[in-house]
C-alpha cells in the first residue's frame, strides 16, 4: 500500500466506526499561544479533551500535518526521525475509552492491513491491570507479549496526557543489536514502534499537577511514515514513498548513489526530510524569518543546503525537490494546496537560497576573524556566546562552525553554546506565557449554546468571567480580564480584522472592552479591563459598543477587499493574500508578488480604488453553501477553515470574497483611499499599508499644510514650489563640488606638512599625528595621499570633533609585506580612546569616546607596529 492509500484506508476505517472526519490542521495553532507549530495529532483539540469546550462530535478522525525539531541532529542517522511527518488519529472525548480503542487498533492493523499477529506487541504502564486485561482478550495476541513500561505516561507540556498502550511491530532478529536483552524498548531498530493509544484522564496544569478529567478521552497517534516503512517492506521511513523520490532527486542532481557511503546517505535523507518539511511549511502560510516558526523553516532550509554542499552541490538545488514533495502528494486529501502553491514555494525557497549564500560568505569572514583572534590569545576554544551569534544573528549553523573550527586545529565549546540557546528558549517561554493572559477557561459547567450574537443588543448578563485561564466570580478597580455576556453585539476578531471595542457599564462599575476574540467553539468574549469600580458574575451590564471604530474598521475591511480586486486588475493574477490586518487606524495587506509593485502601479491601483468609492456602489452580502460560492467566482484565501455554509461579500463588478467580517453597507462610505507605503516583508511577500475615511483626509491635510509651509519659507506660490527646489538643489551640487575642490587641496596641503613628520620603525617608516579633519572621509583622504608619499611606510592618523575621537591607520604594499597589520594596530589604539574597530592589513578605521587620550593612542599604535616589523 502507499502512503496516500495507508492514510485514506485508516480514515475510511474510523469513519465506519462513528467518527467525524475532519481535514488536517495547519501546522500554525490557532488558539494555543502555548504552541510554537502544531507536534501532535491531538494538538488542535487540547480544549476539547480539558472538556472546556464542547467538540463537533464526541468521536474525531484526522491524519494531521507535524513538526517537531527537537530531534533534529537525529534526522538520517536512525529509521525514525523526522522533521515533518503525519499523525494519524482518532480520538474520543468523553465517548469511548479502553475496551473499544485497543480492540479497533488490533481490527485495523491485523484484519484491515493483515498484519501478522506473532509480529506485533504492546507495551503498557505498569499499574494498568484493564489495558492488560483487554489485550490478553484480543484473537490471535499472545499475551507474553505484553510489556510493562514505567514511562508509558504521555505527555506534551501542558494540557491532557495520561497513561498509554504503544503497539510494535518486530522487524525481525536482522534488524537487532544482538544483546541477549534486546526487546521491545531497545534502542535499536529491530522494535518499532507505530501506534499509541493515550487514555488522557488528567489535566496537566503549567505547574505541574495533575487533576483529574471528568470524561475520559482517547488520543491515538499512528505515524503515517513508520507503518509505510513496516508494509512497503523497506528498511526505515526514508526508503517508503513517501520521502525516497525526494532522495532520489538529491542523489541525481548530486551524482552520489544512496546506499554506497552511509555518511552521504545521512546527507540524501537530510535533504529529503527538510526539503519535505519546508514546502508543507510554506504552503501552511509559514515563511522563512529570523523569529518563531520562520526561524525553524529558515533553520531546516538551511541545513539541507548545507548538505546539499556536503554532497558537493554547489549550485541552487531545493527547487527540483520541491517538484518531488509536489508528486509524492498528488491527489491526496489535505494537500490541494501544495500543487496550488508549487510555483510559489519554489520561488521563496530560490529566493532563501540565494540569500543563504550571501550568508554563507559574511559567516565565513566573520569565523576567521573570530579564529585569529583565538589563536592570537594563544587558546584553543572559540567563546561559544561567540558561535551562537554566529547562529542566532547571522543564521550561520553550528554544525559548519564546529566543521571549520576542527579544520583550523580549534574547538567547538557545545556546552556553552547550549546554555545561551537554552537561555533563549527560556526567553521564549516567558514570552509566551505572557501571551496565555487570557487562555481558555474551564467552560463545561456552562451553557454555551444559550449565547447569543445580537448586533443590536444594549444590555446582557455576565455569564463568565476569568484570569490567566481561571474562572473567577468578580473583578475589582484595575484587574484585566476575559469576560463572556449572554448577548454581545461585538464582532469578534478574526480574517484578519481586530475586534469590536467599547464599555461596559454595571452598577457598581465600569468596564473598558478592548477587543472581542473567539474561543474554538465559536463562543465570544471580551478582553476586557477595569477602569473603575468592580464587576461579578450575574449582574446586568449596559453595553456602550464604539459605533466609530467600528465602523472606521468596516471601511478599512471593505476597502481591503478593493485592493486586492485592483491588485489582481493592475499587477497580475498571480496577486494572492498572504495575510491582512483591519483596524480603525489603517489596512495591512500581505500578498504573494516577487517584484515590488511600482510607483506608477500603485498610483493605477489607487486610482482604481478610488474611481470605484466613488461610485457608491451598495455591498452585497449574502449567506450560501461554499460550492456555491466557489461556482459564483467567490474568492477564498488558502488555510482559512470555511464551513458548509459561507458568508459572500461582493462590490458588484469589481470584488466578490468569501468573508466573515464587518464592511460598510456602500463603498461611498469609505470616502477616501490613501496607499501610504509598499515594502517587502518576507520573500514573495509584498506589503502595502492604506488609510481611508477620516485617517486619509487627515494624511492629506498633513501634506496640503507642508506645502504650505514649504512654499512660505522659499517665499513662492506654491505651484512654483517645485521649480525653486530644482534652484536651490542645483546651487548646492555647485557649492558642493567647490567645497570639494578645496578640501582635496587642503588634504594635499596636510599630507605635505605630514611628511616632515616622519619617523623609522625597524625598516618601515611611520607618521603618527593628530589633524584637523572634517569627517571620517576627509581624514580617510589625508591619511591616503600621505601614504602615497612613503614607498615603505605606515599613516597612523587621529582627529577629534567634539566629545568623539576618529582615528585611521593606511599601510604600503610594502610594509604589508613586513608584517604591519593596520587592523590589529587600531584595535589596540582604538581601546586607548575608549572606542573599538578593526579593518585589513593594508587600511583600517575606527572610533572613540576619550579625545583626551588621542596622543596616548597615537603613542600605543607606533608600539604596536614597532611589535609587528621589528
Amino acid at each position: 500500500m502507499t502512503g496516500n492509500e495507508l492514510r485514506e484506508a485508516y480514515l475510511t476505517f474510523f469513519e465506519k466506526k462513528g467518527h467525524l472526519r475532519l481535514p488536517s490542521a495547519s501546522l500554525i495553532p490557532e488558539n494555543d499561544p502555548t504552541l510554537l507549530m502544531i507536534g501532535a495529532g491531538m494538538a488542535p483539540f487540547k480544549a476539547y479533551f480539558t472538556g472546556k469546550v464542547k467538540p463537533p462530535r464526541t468521536r474525531i478522525t484526522t491524519s494531521q500535518r507535524c513538526v517537531r525539531t527537537g530531534d533534529i541532529e537525529n534526522v538520517g542517522h536512525t529509521a525514525r526521525h523526522q522533521t515533518y511527518f503525519e499523525m494519524l488519529g482518532n480520538f474520543s472525548f468523553g465517548d469511548y475509552f479502553k475496551k473499544e480503542a485497543i480492540p479497533w487498533a488490533w481490527e485495523f492493523l491485523t484484519e484491515v492491513l493483515e498484519m501478522p499477529k506473532d509480529k506485533l506487541w504492546a507495551t503498557i504502564y505498569p499499574k494498568d491491570d484493564e489495558a492488560r486485561q483487554i489485550w490478553e482478550a484480543q484473537p490471535g495476541f499472545d499475551p507474553t507479549h505484553i510489556v510493562p513500561m514505567e514511562d508509558n505516561f504521555w505527555e506534551i507540556g501542558p494540557g491532557p496526557c495520561g497513561p498509554d498502550t504503544e503497539i510494535y511491530f518486530d522487524l525481525g532478529e536482522e534488524r537487532g543489536c544482538g544483546s541477549p536483552t534486546c526487546g521491545v524498548g531497545c534502542d535499536c531498530d529491530r522494535y518499532l514502534e507505530i501506534w499509541n493509544n493515550v487514555f488522557t484522564q488528567f489535566d496537566r496544569t503549567e505547574d505541574g499537577k495533575y487533576n483529574d478529567l471528568e470524561n475520559k478521552n482517547i488520543d491515538t497517534g499512528m505515524g503515517l511514515e513508520r507503518i509505510a516503512s513496516v508494509m512497503q517492506g523497506v528498511p526505515s521511513n526514508f526508503e517508503t514513498d513517501l520521502l525516497f523520490p525526494i532522495i532520489q532527486y538529491a542523489a541525481k542532481v548530486s551524482g552520489v548513489k544512496y546506499g554506497e557511503d552511509a555518511k552521504k546517505d545521512v546527507s540524501l535523507k537530510v535533504i529529503a526530510d527538510h526539503a519535505r518539511s519546508m514546502s508543507i511549511m510554506i504552503m501552511d502560510g509559514i515563511l522563512p524569518s529570523n523569529e518563531g516558526r520562520g526561524y525553524v523553516l529558515r533553520r531546516i532550509l538551511r541545513r539541507a543546503i548545507r548538505h546539499g554542499r556536503m554532497l558537493g552541490i554547489k549550485d541552487k538545488f531545493l527547487e527540483g525537490a520541491v517538484d518531488a514533495v509536489c508528486k509524492i502528494y498528488d491527489g491526496a486529501s489535505d494537500f490541494e494546496a501544495l500543487a496550488q502553491k508549487q510555483d510559489y514555494i519554489k520561488k521563496v525557497i530560490s529566493l532563501e537560497e540565494d540569500r543563504f549564500s550571501a550568508t554563507l560568505e559574511q559567516g565565513l569572514e566573520l569565523l576567521d576573524g573570530y579564529m585569529a583572534e583565538v589563536k592570537a590569545a594563544g587558546k584553543k576554544v572559540l567563546d561559544g556566546a561567540l558561535s551562537f551569534k554566529l547562529y542566532d544573528t547571522f543564521g550561520f549553523p553550528w554544525e559548519l562552525t564546529e566543521e571549520i573550527l576542527q579544520e583550523n586545529g580549534l574547538d567547538f565549546d557545545k556546552e556553552a553554546f547550549d546554555k545561551e540557546m537554552q537561555e533563549q528558549r527560556e526567553r521564549a517561554r516567558a514570552a509566551r506565557a505572557e501571551n496565555q493572559r487570557f487562555a481558555v477557561p474551564d467552560l463545561k459547567h456552562i451553557d454555551t449554546a444559550a449565547l447569543r450574537h445580537d448586533e443590536n443588543v444594549t444590555e446582557a448578563e455576565v455569564v463568565a468571567i476569568w484570569k490567566d485561564g481561571v474562572l473567577v466570580d468578580s473583578l475589582q478597580d484595575g484587574e484585566e480580564a476575559g469576560i463572556i455576556l449572554s448577548n454581545t453585539p461585538f464582532y469578534a476578531e478574526g480574517g484578519g480584522q481586530v475586534g469590536d471595542t467599547g464599555l461596559f457599564i454595571s452598577e457598581l462599575g465600569r468596564i473598558k472592552a478592548t477587543n472581542a476574540k473567539k474561543l474554538p467553539d465559536g463562543t465570544i468574549y471580551h478582553e476586557s479591563y477595569v477602569e473603575e469600580g468592580q464587576l461579578k458574575v450575574g449582574e446586568k451590564v449596559q453595553i456602550k459598543l464604539d459605533k466609530v471604530e467600528k465602523l472606521a474598521s468596516a471601511r478599512n475591511h471593505t476597502a481591503t477587499h478593493l485592493l486586492q480586486a485592483a491588485l489582481k486588475r493592475v499587477v497580475g493574477d498571480q496577486i494572492n493574500q498572504a495575510g491582512s490586518s483591519v483596524n480603525g487606524d489603517r489596512l495591512r495587506f500581505d500578498f504573494t508578488n516577487f517584484e515590488p509593485v511600482s510607483a506608477q502601479q500603485l498610483a493605477d491601483v489607487e486610482e482604481l480604488v478610488n474611481n470605484e468609492i466613488l461610485k457608491g456602489t451598495d455591498v452585497v452580502i449574502e449567506e450560501m453553501s461554499k460550492d456555491a460560492a466557489v461556482e459564483k467566482g467567490a474568492m477564498a484565501l488558502f488555510g482559512e477553515k470555511y464551513g458548509d455554509v459561507v458568508r459572500v461579500v461582493t462590490v458588484p463588478d469589481f470584488s466578490m470574497e468569501l468573508c466573515g467580517g464587518c464592511h460598510v453597507s456602500n463603498v461611498g462610505q469609505i470616502g477616501m483611499f490613501k496607499i501610504i507605503s509598499e515594502t517587502g516583508v518576507a520573500a514573495g511577500v509584498r506589503r502595502i499599508e492604506a488609510i481611508t475615511g477620516r485617517k486619509a483626509l487627515e494624511y492629506m491635510n498633513g501634506k496640503a499644510k507642508l506645502v504650505a509651509e514649504a512654499s512660505a519659507k522659499l517665499k513662492c506660490h506654491e505651484e512654483e514650489l517645485i521649480a525653486h527646489v530644482e534652484t536651490l538643489t542645483a546651487q548646492v551640487k555647485d557649492l558642493t563640488k567647490q567645497l570639494d575642490a578645496i578640501n582635496a587641496e587642503k588634504a594635499k596641503a596636510d599630507a605635505a606638512a605630514l611628511t616632515d613628520k616622519v619617523k623609522t620603525v625597524g625598516s618601515v617608516s611611520v607618521i603618527a599625528a593628530s589633524v584637523s579633519a572634517a569627517d571620517m572621509e576627509d581624514l580617510r583622504n589625508i591619511a591616503d595621499m600621505t601614504c602615497e608619499k612613503l614607498d615603505n611606510g605606515v599613516v597612523v592618523l587621529g582627529t577629534v570633533n567634539g566629545d568623539k575621537v576618529n582615528l585611521v591607520v593606511k599601510a604600503s604594499k610594502e610594509a604589508v609585506a613586513k608584517g604591519a597589520h593596520s587592523g590589529k594596530i587600531i584595535k589596540e589604539a582604538a581601546a586607548v580612546v575608549g572606542g573599538g574597530g578593526g579593518g585589513r592589513p593594508d587600511m583600517a578605521q575606527a572610533g572613540g569616546k576619550q579625545p583626551e587620550k588621542l596622543e596616548e593612542a597615537l603613542k600605543k599604535a607606533v608600539e604596536i607596529l614597532t611589535v609587528q616589523v621589528g
